[in-house]
């Protein structure tokens, strides 16, 4: 690592800034990992796209379907492909503690920048703040990488500004990935913003989020390389424009952006939002491969209607 523990969080709020991407895994006809798709696609995000540092083997990366050791790979996959030209955050999260912390232990030692580990399902209600400040105490026990909090509504729960709050005081805590109301994570902006990153997944709100609440870091979702092109950086302009203090040129790129955004939304079934993604970013000339089991695959019927958006959204090909 680049840091020790007691530099952490000055090493993240150093370095840890820009449009983070969580990464799309590929699978190929077989359902295996397409290690080469992968590569290709890290390689045009960072050298095309000017993507700043990607989150790995999330829920985006379907971690769900993939055994503890395909993770690993992704992770190994990763680093190798980011080869210092950007940034890795590797989501060790599962059910399981044990899980956790080997995953942890691997992200570390294969040379990963963070770790993230979102908020578990809890299977009891009583002292819950309590329970989860030791889950993640215990975590930053057990290694020195940097970590990211990650709070979403598929925990059955969002942690308070208040229980974040207290959890920006353990030593190696950097980040939060805080999807919640603006309110919620506005609130802990203001209380915790002088000890950890807070960014959440919209980039509908990133601009604004910049601008108002001064905000270094979008982490992260699939918009960075889904809206962008070689020939259309629009995300890293407005981006780009915002932290330069360029506010009325940020908000008029963003605005431009408008249709591509709707495209992707009004096309995108509910049930199947990793497919559409995946076909979306083979339409752009990325390797957007199969998903697996569970999630399901788009009909016909619903490629033909995205095609037709994404040819009509006005986002310049390569």
């Amino acid at each position: 690592m680049k840091y020790d523990r007691k530099s952490a969080k000055s090493h993240a709020f150093a370095t840890m800034r820009g449009i983070w991407a969580a990464a799309l895994m590929p699978f190929d006809d077989q359902h295996a990992i397409d290690e080469a798709g992968f590569r290709a696609n890290m390689d045009h995000w960072i050298e095309d796209l000017g993507i700043d540092g990607f989150f790995i083997a999330g829920k985006q990366g379907e971690f769900f379907s993939m055994s503890v050791e395909e993770r690993k790979r992704c992770f190994d996959l990763a680093v190798s492909a980011a080869d210092g030209r950007a940034q890795t955050i590797m989501s060790c999260s599962d059910q399981n503690m044990d899980v956790v912390i080997d995953l942890a232990r691997h992200a570390q030692g294969c040379g990963a920048d963070y770790i993230v580990v979102h908020a578990p399902v809890l299977h009891f209600l009583k002292a819950q703040d309590e329970t989860l400040l030791r889950y993640y105490e215990t975590i930053a026990g057990k290694v020195d990488i940097g970590i990211a909090l990650w709070s979403h509504p598929d925990s059955g729960y969002l942690m308070s500004p208040a229980l974040c709050n207290r959890l920006a005081d353990l030593e190696t805590v950097v980040a939060i990935k805080y999807s919640v109301p603006r309110p919620m994570y506005a609130e802990l902006t203001r209380l915790a913003g002088d000890r950890i990153l807070v960014s959440t997944a919209s980039e509908e709100e990133w601009l604004d989020n910049i601008l108002e609440l001064n905000w270094q870091l979008y982490l992260c979702s699939s918009p960075p390389y889904l809206i962008q092109t070689a020939a259309d950086r629009r995300m890293r302009a407005y981006t780009d424009a915002a932290l330069a203090g360029r506010a009325e040129e940020a908000r008029a790129i963003s605005a431009s952006l408008a249709p591509v955004r709707e495209a992707l939304k009004t096309t995108r079934p509910a049930e199947k939002p990793h497919a559409h993604q995946k076909y979306w970013m083979d339409l752009l000339g990325q390797k957007g491969g199969r998903v697996r089991a569970p999630m399901l695959e788009l009909t016909e019927e619903e490629r033909r209607m995205t095609r037709m958006a994404f040819d009509a959204c006005g986002l310049k090909p390569a």
